[in-house]
């Protein structure tokens, strides 16, 4: 955000990293390096109690209402506020009275040469502090995909495009999907494994598969996605292996059935019966994969999620797709049934939550991959 006439700015949203990186920048371009001392006054916003944000709304607001000993212009950040959320703190009448002497204080304007910065990863959108921010001054949102609802995956191909279009780099259309899933949503580490890729096809250029493997650091998502993905290959060893891994890093049992197997087993069966119901494969990038199934009665995509503007958010069953064919079918739907109860077993018995896993992964993979 360039400097403005505006004296207030507030950097919003779930992506902390981003909003961090944006208000430190317009810090600086507030403050002179040489009045940096005294020309920044840091206020630490994580309130441990409804006591603690009215006296750290109080030193904002000191801070403020101070001058420079030796002149010049100030800027006050309130890093980190968290009382402005809907929370245990946020919702007490100590912690809204002290937001009410915040708000009066901007609203009334701020002194000359003064400039007051706002970072918050939550902020109660229905309370009035909310609401006057951007009559104030200049309010900017940086929100993380929600990867618990449809779409995100989407979401994310659109931030990696334009993040690396800013280094002069491009992706190859399955490179992107392996990117995104090896990566995951946070913000962080997608300009972390974007830099690296970057400096490793030598700047400008187009990253392929084979880079995103040499190169991209296997993080909690990236370890998921490729369980998924040695089952849909029916790789047994691979996925065993993976699998393995996983529960010596601490991940439970449940989490790995519900976040790599069920989905992947879900979605290699949708993948199929589009395939023999209505003859749909992959032949492409994710779009042309979308537009085939655009194409069908609208009855036959019922059942399949959509984005907010009311498109086919098919994303995983894509991926699914490419690889759908080496199972029949009911070994698809047979091993839905057999996820449901490998679930009802590590929730419900004191069977061997590891053994209940291998048992299913192996019942999934062992058999030969029909031609059907």
């Amino acid at each position: 955000m360039a400097k403005t006439d505006s004296q207030i700015f507030a950097f919003l949203g779930t992506d902390e990293a981003r909003v961090k990186e944006d208000a430190l920048r317009l810090a600086r371009q507030l403050t002179p390096p040489e009045n940096v001392t005294f020309g920044l006054e840091i206020v630490h916003g994580a309130a441990e109690s409804a006591e603690h944000a009215a006296t750290i709304v109080r030193q904002v607001i000191e801070g403020i209402q101070t001058l420079p000993f030796f002149g010049g212009d100030k800027t006050v950040w309130l890093q980190g506020a968290s009382f402005l959320a809907e929370n245990l703190i946020g919702k007490t009448a100590t912690a809204q009275a002290a937001v009410d002497r915040l708000a009066a204080t901007l609203e009334a304007g701020l002194p000359p040469g003064v400039s007051f910065i706002l970072t918050a990863a939550e902020i109660d959108k229905r309370r009035g502090f909310y609401k006057k921010l951007s009559t104030w001054g200049k309010v900017v949102t940086y929100d993380l995909p929600d990867t618990s609802k449809t779409g995100w995956q989407e979401e994310c191909m659109q931030i990696v495009q334009r993040r690396a279009g800013l280094r002069g780099m491009k992706f190859d259309p399955r490179a992107l999907d392996l990117f995104v899933a090896l990566t995951g949503e946070n913000s962080r580490t997608l300009d972390m494994e974007i830099d690296k890729l970057s400096t490793f096809i030598g700047g400008a250029g187009v990253a392929t598969e084979e880079d995103i493997y040499a190169v991209v650091a296997q993080t909690r998502a990236g370890i998921i996605f490729e369980i998924g993905d040695a089952l849909a290959q029916r790789q047994l060893p691979r996925t065993l292996e993976l699998i393995d891994r996983q529960l010596r890093n601490g991940e439970s049992p449940i989490s790995i059935l519900l976040a790599a197997i069920v989905p992947r087993v879900r979605s290699l069966l949708v993948a199929r019966e589009f395939d023999e119901l209505h003859g749909v494969r992959v032949s492409g990038a994710y779009g042309s994969y979308q537009t085939s199934l655009k194409r069908l009665p609208e009855s036959a995509t019922a059942h399949l999620p959509r984005n907010k503007d009311g498109s086919l958010s098919v994303y995983p069953v894509f991926l699914a797709a490419k690889a759908c064919h080496r199972f029949s079918l009911s070994e698809l739907k047979s091993g839905l049934r057999a996820c449901l109860e490998a679930n009802l077993k590590l929730v419900t018995t004191q069977t061997d939550q590891r053994t209940v896993l291998s048992h299913l992964v192996i019942n999934l993979l062992k058999r030969p991959a029909s031609s059907s």
